[in-house]
């Protein structure tokens, strides 16, 4: 809109009128408005004569915490049927009229908030409007993510509990204790996400869900230090949960040390999950030393014996991050024995495989159909489930 105006006159207020009439153009010439994106409106836009019969019908709204006040209660009294609202909060001073819209709404299934700024927010309650807001939609809201950068309040630990009906949870339970984790039951929840040191947290929710979960990504850069409190036992345990809970998996990200007991839950996962399709896994040795090549040699080696033995007759994509390497022997005893089953592809952030006696191994078993893929790619396109190959 902006480029378009500036074309007209270099004059902010003539560039402002020709907005104006923009908008009053497009209110009468189209009978209903479902999508509306907010961050770069600058007119009250709802004041003009149509705007009660087109914004009745908005569903879903983008818009930014930097939008005045004034400008959300102008929705209030238009808009009370927004299924999915996303908002980035990128000016953390007023939330009350963002926060009035979010409880008026009627039939709120999907709601997202990003924190995006470098404002530390002081006081005890910073978020309490927005979540006593959700906490009105109980009833309807089916797909939560929230992301609060200074998250300093109890608010949050009363609202989640209370949002029984959620389908999809992206949040951090990192302020939770156990006895407020286990409060928190998702009979219907299919897509799960919480960072990787919360995996505590992610098994408790687990254990409590309805079996129904198709997709659990664990969330982080991944950047492991020696300061995450029982980790192995941790992610010994998160592993369990999953395949006893979730025997319905898609889509898993798997965060592990390099032992022998983490190795065998990992098999008994794959034996059980018979409809995982993806499947992450993070092998994490020491954060501060190096480990030896031998050692990396021999998880990558048992790895790929466990994938041949378990057979799992779904799994598609396999993707690996960290203490994990395969040698040209490891690799091709693998293709060997997986020739005859569904094509697979694999995913690593680690350039050894580009070099050229593994892309011409690579490629022969590529063109012989036993693998779909083999690609080295980014670290954030490996730890991101949604880049699809």
């Amino acid at each position: 809109m902006n480029t378009i105006t500036s074309i007209g006159s270099p004059l902010a207020y003539n560039q402002f009128l020709l907005q104006q009439e923009f908008y009053n153009v497009f209110m009468k010439k189209f009978p209903e408005l479902k999508y509306l994106d907010m961050k770069s409106i600058k007119h009250q836009i709802f004041y003009f004569p149509e705007a009660r019969i087109r914004f009745e019908s908005l569903t879903e709204l983008k818009c930014d915490t930097s939008i005045d006040s004034s400008y959300f209660y102008g929705l209030v009294q238009l808009c009370q049927y927004i299924q999915r609202l996303i908002v980035v909060n990128s000016d953390p001073n007023d939330y009350h009229g963002i926060a009035e819209l979010i409880g008026i709404q009627k039939n709120l299934k999907y709601f997202e908030w990003k924190d995006d700024h470098d404002f530390y927010i002081s006081g005890s309650d910073s978020y309490g409007e927005i979540l006593l807001a959700l906490e009105k939609n109980a009833s309807t809201i089916n797909h939560l993510n929230i992301y609060f950068m200074f998250i300093n309040n109890r608010t949050l630990q009363k609202v989640l509990p209370k949002l029984l009906k959620l389908k999809t949870l992206v949040t951090s339970f990192v302020r939770f204790n156990e006895e407020q984790l286990k409060m928190c039951i998702y009979r219907d929840l299919e897509v799960f996400k919480i960072d990787y040191y919360e995996l505590k947290a992610a098994s408790i929710i687990i254990e409590n869900s309805g079996g129904r979960i198709k997709k659990i990504f664990l969330e982080s850069s991944y950047e492991f230090d020696d300061f995450i409190d029982n980790f192995n036992d941790d992610s010994l345990n998160f592993i369990r949960k999953v395949y006893e809970n979730c025997l319905s998996i898609e889509s898993l990200s798997l965060v592990l040390p390099s032992s022998k007991q983490h190795f065998n839950e990992v098999e008994n996962l794959l034996k059980k999950c018979k409809n995982l399709k993806s499947l992450l896994l993070a092998i994490y040795m020491n954060a501060y030393v190096r480990p030896e090549e031998k050692l990396l040699l021999e998880n990558g080696k048992e790895l790929l014996k466990i994938i041949n033995k378990s057979t799992p007759t779904n799994l598609r994509e396999i993707r690996f991050l960290y203490d994990v390497k395969f040698s040209l022997e490891t690799l091709e005893e693998f293709f060997k024995k997986w020739k005859g089953q569904h094509k697979l592809s694999i995913l690593t952030c680690q350039p050894i495989y580009r070099e050229q006696n593994y892309v011409i191994l690579i490629n022969k078993y590529r063109n012989n159909g036993v693998i779909k893929d083999f690609r080295y790619e980014s670290f954030d396109n490996v730890v991101n489930m949604d880049f699809k190959i």
